[in-house]
Parts: C-alpha cells; structure tokens; sequence
C-alpha cells in the first residue's frame, strides 16, 4: 500500500474572517494545506470585512496560519495602484501601479520597493502574486490596460522592471510570481466576468517574455485566457499544451492557477471539475479565492476527490506527488 498523498498541499485557498476559520483547520488537519491568499475586499458581502484590517491584525493572523499543519504559505496581491490588498489608509507602505513603476529611474524603483517588501515580511507575508508581465498591447484592456497593472509595452522596460523586484525580493526573503502567463494584455474581455480568448492577439514577444523570466522567479500563474492553437476551447491554466510550454524554460517552477472562481472558468465547468483538469495538465497550485463565490466548506470535498483519483490513476498520482515535491522546496 501506498502512503496516502497529502493532496491539501496542492491547494490556495481563501477564507472570509479575520481569524483562521474552523474549516481551514479542519482542511489542513485532514488534508495538509499548501497555502492561504488574503483579500482586503469581500465580494460577497462587497465590504472592505475580511482578512485585512491594520499591521497588527495581519501579523497575528499570519501566526496563526503558520501554525497549521504542513506550514502552508500566505499570499497576497500586493501589485501596487489599484491591486493592492494592504493600502495605506490601513497603516501599510504605498507601493505605486505598474505603469507609474515603468516609468521610474533604477533608484527610483528600489526606493519605493524595499519598504514594501520588508513589511510584507515583516507581517509574515511569504509570496507576492506579482509581477504582471503582460505587455501593455491595449491600454483599454479591462482587466490590465485600464487598471494600469502592466509596466509597458516595451519587453525591454518589463525586464528591468522585473530585475528591480527579484533584486529585491531576494534581499527580504518574499516569493514572487509572473503573471499572467501566457500574455492578457491584449484581450478584450475581463476573465473575472467572461471566457477569455486571446488566440487573435498573442505574440511571440509576449511569449518570449515568459521564457526569459520564468528562470528568475519561483512562479508562474497561469491565465484563464484561451488560445484556441495551442489547446482548443481550454483556459490556458488548464492546458497541458501550455504548462508543458512554460516546463521547457523552467523545469522545476511552481505552476498556479488563476482562481478557479473566476468566470472565464465557471462557465466552462464546476470549480471541482477544473481542480482536477488542472492538477491533470500538470498545474501545481490549484487556486480557489472563495471570494468571487463562496465555497468554503466545498474544499475538503474537492480535496478528496483529487485523493480519490490520484488512488485509481498511477499518472494522476504521480502528476500529483511531483507537484507536491516542488511546493515543498518552494515551502523549504
């Protein structure tokens, strides 16, 4: 007999109070727990009343979710302007969008970095879901143009900007992700709201820019966007064609889902049908925020029916147990 997979340590889950929520604990009793996500903003209740409230809570908050079995890692979205989960209003260090960082000077750039980042060590943050590395292709896009989330359209002022955060983030200890792989600056449509087609408006520079950094970053998160030439009506977070693409430059990076909740998903498939689409393409983080719905107390259903089908599939098994080996050196 085989030991039983810790299959919880695949998942990203996000939860709606200020403490770590009974079921948390449950799951990663039962399970293990790869990692938390925290939002300032809950969707459900469209109120700033979830996991952020000051320094203070956020720090005791992270204490407790280290203390979980298997450690698992926090995370947040702290790109800088309008995606930005710790503000200043809040008590934390501003940090500017990623278009206002593009323009900056080297110094520049470092100076507004290393208090940022030393806080949200300090806070007991361990991973950062940035940088956005999607071109600034169009700048009405509804999802990065117009949220000023994408330093440029010049890959050359992208990779400096990407060499001022990994410098950075190296020197305090945070985790970085690129996102969102592979390119949405162009599309169309926001996937929070709607499938995402970007077939018609990917390039090879776009591309090119994610095989360039993926070496230098311990994360990629994969987008939801479709590109029908690679893997037809299949997000690309969900393509093994896609996650097999990125494994050529960086063989041993860890693979994120964007959330699972997110339109451009569910209306496709369940979140429990994806979680096991992703984990079979080869994903490692299997991301579901419960924020743009609330399933919490879903997950543990969804954690076994991974176990279930990792006990009935030696390759599911194995795509599982080798993602499992590479969140743990991420954890290490």
């Amino acid at each position: 007999m085989s030991a039983p997979l810790p299959i919880g340590e695949l998942f990203l889950l996000g939860f709606r109070t200020p403490h770590v929520p009974p079921w948390l604990r449950d799951f990663a009793r039962d399970y293990g727990l790869g990692g938390v996500i925290l939002f300032d903003y809950d969707c459900t209740d469209r109120k700033y009343e979830r996991n952020i409230f000051d320094p203070a809570q956020v720090k005791a908050l992270c204490a407790e979710i280290h203390a979980l079995p298997k450690r698992p890692l926090i995370f947040i979205d702290q790109e800088g302007g309008k995606v930005r989960r710790l503000k200043e209003e809040r008590g934390f260090a501003p940090l500017p969008s990623a278009r206002h960082f593009g323009r900056l000077t080297a110094r520049e750039r470092l100076d507004a970095l290393r208090p940022a980042y030393a806080e949200l060590r300090d806070l007991g943050i361990d991973a950062d879901l940035a940088p956005v590395v999607d071109l600034d292709i169009n700048p009405n896009s509804p999802d990065i143009g117009s949220a000023q989330r994408s330093f440029s359209a010049d890959p050359r002022v992208v990779e400096d900007c990407v060499a001022a955060l990994v410098e950075v983030a190296r020197a305090t200890g945070l985790k970085l992700c690129l996102k969102h792989f592979p390119g949405t600056g162009g599309a169309k449509v926001n996937p929070h709201d709607h499938v995402m087609d970007l077939s018609d408006c990917i390039t090879d520079t776009q591309v090119k820019i994610f095989e360039t950094l993926a070496p230098r970053v311990p994360m990629v998160l994969f987008s939801h966007g479709v590109v029908n030439q690679w893997e037809k009506d299949t997000p690309c977070c969900l393509s093994s064609i896609a996650i097999r693409k990125l494994r050529q430059w960086a063989p041993q990076t860890v693979v994120v889902t964007d959330d699972l909740q997110m339109q451009g998903v569910q209306k496709l498939m369940t979140t429990e049908d994806a979680a096991l689409r992703a984990l079979r393409a080869g994903a490692d983080f299997i991301l579901i925020g419960n924020n743009l719905k609330d399933e919490q107390e879903e997950s543990a259903r969804y954690a076994q029916k991974l176990l279930d089908a990792c006990e009935t599939d030696a390759s599911l098994r194995a795509e599982a147990e080798a993602a499992i080996a590479r969140i743990r050196r991420l954890k290490a």
